[in-house]
């Protein structure tokens, strides 16, 4: 069993709401994806300031190619704008910036950034932020089990995990605490396979209002836990 701190974690975080925010404010959705973006920088201010080790962003999933293109669009924009301005800021404080998720269907000035981010921070080695677009869990398990087929075939999970890993960058340790934003209480398709341990916290806050005081409530909830991964109490077992 393990007693949880907030040092050395993987905070996981899915940033649920910005549209809805937007609509209760009679703003278009666009105005909600700006304020998220605001949102982000300033949860990755303070899980840098807490000392968090990982944090794993989802900033847009597969199934969102679903949405209305000029929403896609703004999305895609703002990421862009997003790592151009952060990319400094974060190899100032020594944090390294990846990108997990598909590659091939991106657009061609986002890939550059996305290169240029990666490629400005690679030396941080302080708190590591990994930002998912385009990804699937479904996809990267996929992948893994496709190269699974070839001499590893029916090897079982202690080969499995290995490839599943280098589909979502290798140096990434499981996640400890999973954070959804909006009030709503699903995985939808993030981290599945790290998450299987992970302490799940839902929140009713919206993404863009989402503020350094809601990460401490959540990691402070993290530490009200007690992570037993299979095991029972000494006390019980005894």
């Amino acid at each position: 069993m393990q007693s949880p701190s907030q040092t050395g974690l993987h905070v996981a975080i899915i940033m649920d709401g910005n549209g809805r925010w937007a609509a209760s404010r009679g703003l278009p959705r666009v105005a909600g994806h700006r304020a998220g973006v605001v949102a982000a920088r300033r949860t990755i201010d303070r899980a840098c300031n807490v000392g968090v080790r990982w944090l794993t962003l989802y900033a847009f999933s597969s199934d969102n190619w679903r949405r209305p293109l000029d929403e896609v669009n703004i999305i895609f924009w703002l990421l862009r704008i997003f790592l151009r301005i952060e990319t400094e800021n974060l190899r100032r404080r020594n944090t390294r910036l990846t990108v997990i998720g598909r590659r091939d269907r991106l657009p061609a000035p986002l890939l550059r950034e996305i290169e240029r981010a990666e490629s400005g921070t690679a030396h941080g080695t302080g708190m590591q932020l990994r930002v998912a677009v385009d990804y699937s869990s479904r996809d990267a398990i996929a992948q893994a089990a496709c190269a699974a087929l070839g001499p590893y075939r029916g090897a079982g999970p202690a080969a499995f995990a290995p490839m599943l890993a280098q589909q979502l960058i290798a140096d990434c340790a499981d996640v400890d605490l999973l954070i959804r934003t909006g009030g709503e209480q699903r995985l939808s398709d993030f981290l599945l396979w790290e998450s299987a341990y992970a302490e799940l916290v839902f929140t009713q806050r919206m993404w863009p209002d989402f503020d350094a005081a809601d990460l401490d409530a959540a990691l402070a909830e993290f530490g009200r836990r007690t992570r037993r991964f299979g095991a029972v109490p000494a006390a019980a077992a005894s």
